[in-house]
């Protein structure tokens, strides 16, 4: 099976993924605004806010990026009791897969990192934090919620921030755990020391911080082996995993090293990658993926989020959409998972384009399938195609069908100048996708009535239209497959 086969296929296997994170949670917070002037104060830029937005920060990101890749966490870290606090309790119980166990110290100060970003540029990081070691009835309430848990997941991550969670031997007593139970651990590191971390299966540092923890320099591939097998040698860990920004990542053990180029093709913000990383590992791991697999599509999700703005997460079906890039020629822009196409439609109303949104099975594409293609883009902007999975063309067509892949009928697609977006959907119709993206016209072939259109009360309730388009004589998939079969 090819590389992206077999990636497409662990993929299926991340739901329910049974992982144990335990680390710093934070709060991240954005205000975004414009700037249009320098202060009469002093010298600095005057921010008019125009929105503010919260999210889980730290191992809380962890958290958010397993829940993207359709895992079911145990969250295990500690909060003050203030209104920062509360807010993370409240956001991780957002995530209804997700089983918290906020532990509430009252002396603590919940972290928060807050960002002031003018247009799209970050003016400032304020950070309100607390790095004190935990109070022994922290600690001890922790390490037995942990001891509770390991046996019943897959994987335990430790996610350390240096905000003192991990500190007082905590990291050493849930490795131990984790050994005993035979449950491999994956560490987020911070610092230099660590042989704090001695018995882990797999550590992530990055670049820099493999050389702060080393010494030795980290420019090329033969020197981050050789500073990976010191950390190897000395601190007692069996595998270390170094991400290299744009050089991609090193899997490094005692006795291989494998090398994997960048998935980005494009760089916006790289807040949050490791994260992404740390629980892409992680749920592969926890779906039965070797560890080089789990890099390997480690890999890819690293190369999501740092595409997009913010404190991303990658979910399960950009990983999808990512892969079949690999497989095939396709112009990224017109080939988008379900969450991917959200933002791009988001990014098109910005401009004031209007968003039309048409589907089908499109196997064996005929000159009907391009004349209600064409019709469709010439009323709207910008076209969506909603484009049925194989699974689904299986169900609605039968088990011959269809006769090309969903990859090879997306390509096709994208190829044609009338289409701006290309987005699989799993369902036997479009509804789901419909309601999500909100189409100002939404297209169909003449062959129905507007109240027999899938999403058209939808579209319509919303302020749009329905528009039938005509329909070429002579041409269908079904009778082409017919007349082929004789």
């Amino acid at each position: 099976m090819s590389e992206p086969h077999a990636l497409l296929d662990l993929i299926g296997r991340l739901e329910g993924g049974r992982v144990l994170c335990v680390g710093d949670v934070m709060l991240d917070r954005f205000v975004y605004g414009d700037v249009d002037r320098i202060s009469p104060e002093a010298p600095i830029p005057v921010l008019r806010v125009r929105r503010e937005e919260a999210m889980l920060g730290g191992a809380g990101n962890v958290v958010r990026n397993l829940v993207a890749l359709g895992g079911a966490p145990h969250f295990l870290a500690v909060v003050g009791d203030d209104t920062a606090g509360r807010e993370v309790s409240r956001l991780v119980g957002d995530h209804h897969t997700v089983d918290p166990r906020m532990v509430v110290e009252p002396e603590r100060q919940t972290t928060i990192k807050t960002r002031f970003i003018g247009g799209t540029q970050q003016l400032l990081r304020a950070d309100h934090e607390t790095q004190s070691m935990l109070s022994s009835n922290a600690r001890d309430q922790l390490l037995s919620e942990a001891k509770e848990l390991i046996p019943q997941v897959a994987v335990v991550v430790l996610s350390d921030y240096g905000k003192g969670v991990l500190a007082s031997g905590l990291t050493q007593a849930v490795i131990a755990a984790s050994r005993a139970a035979g449950k491999p651990t994956i560490v987020d590191p911070k610092g230099t020391d660590y042989t704090v971390y001695r018995g882990a299966t797999l550590v992530t540092p990055n670049r820099k911080e493999l050389h702060e923890a080393t010494g030795r320099p980290v420019g090329t591939d033969d020197e981050i082996v050789v500073a990976a097998r010191q950390l190897i040698d000395l601190c007692g860990i069996e595998q270390v995993l170094a991400t290299r920004s744009q050089d991609g990542m090193s899997l490094v053990t005692a006795t291989e090293a494998v090398h994997l180029k960048a998935e980005a093709r494009e760089v916006f913000d790289v807040s949050g990658a490791g994260d992404t990383v740390v629980a892409t590992l992680a749920g592969a791991l926890a779906a039965g993926a070797t560890l080089e697999e789990a890099a390997r599509l480690a890999n890819v999700a690293a190369g999501i989020v740092v595409g997009k703005v913010g404190t991303a997460v990658a979910y399960a079906d950009d990983l999808v959409a990512a892969l079949h890039h690999a497989e095939v020629a396709v112009a990224e822009h017109k080939f988008a998972s379900r969450h991917a196409a959200l933002e791009q439609v988001a990014r098109w109303r910005h401009l004031g384009k209007k968003i039309g949104f048409t589907n089908g099975c499109f196997d064996l594409l005929h000159p009907g399938h391009v004349s209600l293609l064409d019709q469709a883009r010439g009323q709207c902007d910008r076209l969506v195609v909603g484009l049925n999975s194989d699974a689904s063309v299986k169900r609605l067509k039968g088990e011959t069908r269809p006769v090309q892949t969903e990859t090879s009928r997306a390509t096709v697609l994208a190829s044609l100048s009338a289409v701006d977006l290309v987005v699989i959907f799993e369902e036997d119709t479009p509804l789901e996708l419909i309601k999500a993206l909100k189409p100002d016209v939404l297209v169909k072939g003449a062959d129905y009535r507007v109240d027999q259109v899938v999403g058209g009360d939808v579209v319509i309730g919303s302020g749009g239209r329905v528009f039938l388009a005509d329909l070429k004589a002579g041409h269908s998939t079904t009778s082409t497959i017919a007349r082929m079969a004789k």
